[in-house]
C-alpha cells in the first residue's frame, strides 16, 4: 500500500472542496416584475416555473439550489384522494398555509407581491385566483 505525504491529503481535502463549492448553486434573487397579462398562464410562466418548471413538474432551472426540490404542481389532486383542493392551494399562494412538514418556507410568499405596487387586495386575489386555476388545469389525468 502506497503512503501519502500529509500535503498530498491537504492538496485532495483542498481539491474537493473546491469542486463541491462550485457545485453549490444559488438563487439570484430580483425585484418582482408586472406581468403583462392577468391570466394563469403568464403568472405561472413569471413566478413559479423557475422553481416549478414550465410543466410543472418540480424542475425549473433554480430547483437544484433549493433545500428542498419544489412540489410537482401536477400532482396535488392525486395527492388528495382526485379531487384538487382549490382553497388550499390558493392559501398556499398567498403565504396563508402553514406546512410545518416542509420545515422553513423558501417559496414566496405571493399573495402581497400579486396586489402590485398599488396594493390593490382585490387585483390580488385575483391573481391568485387565476394562478390557482391554472395550476388546477396542470392536473395529470
Amino acid at each position: 500500500m502506497k503512503k501519502f505525504s500529509t500535503p498530498f491529503y491537504l492538496i485532495l481535502l483542498t481539491f474537493a472542496a473546491v469542486i463541491a463549492s462550485a457545485q453549490t448553486k444559488t438563487i439570484k434573487e430580483v425585484p418582482i416584475q408586472p406581468t403583462l397579462t392577468n391570466e394563469g398562464v403568464d403568472l405561472f410562466t413569471q413566478h413559479c416555473a423557475v422553481c416549478h418548471g414550465k410543466d410543472g413538474k418540480g424542475a425549473g432551472p433554480a430547483a437544484d439550489a433549493l433545500k428542498k426540490s419544489p412540489a410537482d404542481l401536477t400532482q396535488i389532486a392525486r395527492r388528495n384522494n382526485g379531487t384538487f383542493p382549490e382553497l388550499k392551494v390558493e392559501e398556499v399562494i398567498e403565504g396563508l398555509a402553514a406546512m410545518p412538514a416542509h420545515g422553513t418556507r423558501e417559496m414566496p410568499m405571493w399573495g402581497s407581491l400579486l396586489e402590485g405596487q398599488d396594493h390593490d387586495k382585490t387585483m390580488g386575489k385575483m391573481r391568485v385566483f387565476a394562478l390557482m386555476k391554472y395550476i388546477e388545469k396542470m392536473q395529470a389525468k
